[in-house]
């Protein structure tokens, strides 16, 4: 029913002067506990046609681990906080929802924000209920910053991802941001993810 989850970032971004710099971003630390779990699964039927429903909360601290002047952190430690919902419908079709806030230390480096996050997709196992598991989805991003006046950036992100072994707790995933409205100064961006779920296994485990 818990879980303690570390984040650490590293981006590239192409400079104004030609030519890209990256690094090290600002890692994240967070706590997570379940305050709802349902799983509809029977003996008789395969778990890839089980129905279910999850809610969490996470609450975490982001450290100013990144450069600010490269554009690689904020430039000072802040906390942040979500609740997540996810719904199994059958056949490894899925729906998840992120929502929460983010406050900076001093609001200076920058303002208080919400943001929404929506994801749909659908998991496609290569062999049974172990081995390669195929995800393709496509998240909707919503961030406003808690300002008078502000507006919501909209973003589009077709991602997919893939388990790396056949015991499913390391994953890969890759996909394209694209804003969909407000595009000034709102770059494309292509991400990426490597996740380790360590409590089922060692790195080198379960391959």
């Amino acid at each position: 029913r818990g879980q303690l989850e570390v984040a650490v970032p590293f981006s590239w971004i192409h400079k104004d002067a030609g030519g890209f710099t990256g690094g090290l971003g600002d890692i994240a630390i967070g706590d997570k506990h379940i305050l709802y779990a349902h799983l509809n699964a029977r003996s008789d039927v395969p778990m890839y046609d089980a129905t279910g429903s999850i809610v969490s909360v996470q609450g975490e601290i982001v450290l100013a681990t990144g450069d600010q002047k490269r554009g690689l952190g904020a430039g000072e430690p802040s906390f942040g906080v979500f609740a997540m919902y996810d719904q199994l419908f059958g056949r490894q079709a899925f729906m998840q929802i992120q929502a929460g806030i983010d406050i900076p230390r001093h609001t200076e480096y920058g303002p208080r924000s919400a943001y929404v996050r929506t994801a749909f997709g659908k998991s496609f196992a290569g062999g049974g209920e172990l081995g390669r598991l195929w995800s393709p989805m496509v998240e909707f991003i919503g961030n406003r910053d808690l300002t008078s006046g502000a507006k919501t950036d909209w973003d589009v992100v077709p991602e997919f991802q893939v388990t790396l072994n056949q015991r499913q707790h390391i994953r890969a995933a890759m996909g394209y941001r694209m804003p969909i409205n407000d595009t000034v100064g709102r770059p494309k961006q292509f991400i990426a993810y490597f996740l380790w779920d360590w409590f089922d296994g060692g790195l080198f485990a379960g391959w």
